[in-house]
């Protein structure tokens, strides 16, 4: 039986994760790190409001067997590119090096399709600079997964993204062949996958692109 734990809980991908964890029997002990407590009892789960800016004050918690960070902002919710890269980077890094101090094998990054630390977009710069930094910590398996536009019933409403994903789903029948790697994609589908690979028993640093995880 396995700890989970997860960064990130109170978003998009990191809800469907939450659900899929509380049901799946491989898991018998989740425990989440969030800012405000969320709204779910289950007798698997273990809530620490936390205040990430002092990770090292929980480090006596941050204890399991694999992490998955779902950790994600955007420019305009955070208010500035400092604020944006705070939440995306700083604190997954900094909690992964206590992960790696506590001995957790295995960490789950849900990064972002075309994440790379040489790009010009500071969004996809960061996102790439997180796995980086991540990935030379060498945990014993360290996987990215890199999705493309995603599915699912967000609580905050972006008017851009709502645009964007009714266009994805009514063209997708054009994401064929190449094109596929950047078909919109349910978080159910990429916390499915998550799961998935922190089951496998896979070592090494691998990326899990978005045409796999469909």
């Amino acid at each position: 039986m396995k700890t989970a734990i997860i960064i990130g809980a109170t978003g998009l991908t990191g809800q469907a994760l939450l659900n899929q964890l509380l049901l799946d029997d491989y898991f018998n002990h989740v425990i989440v790190f969030v800012r405000k407590k969320i709204d779910i009892t289950h007798s698997k789960l273990t809530q620490h409001c936390t205040d990430f800016n002092v990770l090292d004050s929980y480090k006596n918690l941050i204890k399991g067997d694999v992490v998955f960070c779902c950790m994600g902002t955007t420019i305009k919710t955070a208010g500035s590119q400092e604020a944006f890269k705070k939440v995306d980077y700083t604190y997954p890094i900094e909690f992964a090096k206590i992960a790696k101090q506590n001995m957790i094998n295995t960490f789950c990054l849900q990064s972002s399709l075309g994440a790379d630390s040489k790009a010009t977009n500071f969004y996809l710069k960061t996102k790439g600079e997180t796995e980086d930094f991540i990935r030379q910590l060498n945990f014993v398996s360290f996987a990215t997964f890199r999705p493309s536009m995603l599915l699912g019933n967000r609580t905050e409403f972006r008017l851009g993204e709502k645009i964007g994903k009714v266009v994805m789903q009514a063209l997708s029948f054009a994401f064929i062949g190449k094109l596929k790697n950047y078909k919109a994609i349910h978080v159910n589908q990429v916390a499915s996958a998550m799961i998935k690979y922190s089951k496998s028993g896979k070592v090494g640093n691998v990326i899990i692109e978005n045409e796999e995880m469909l």
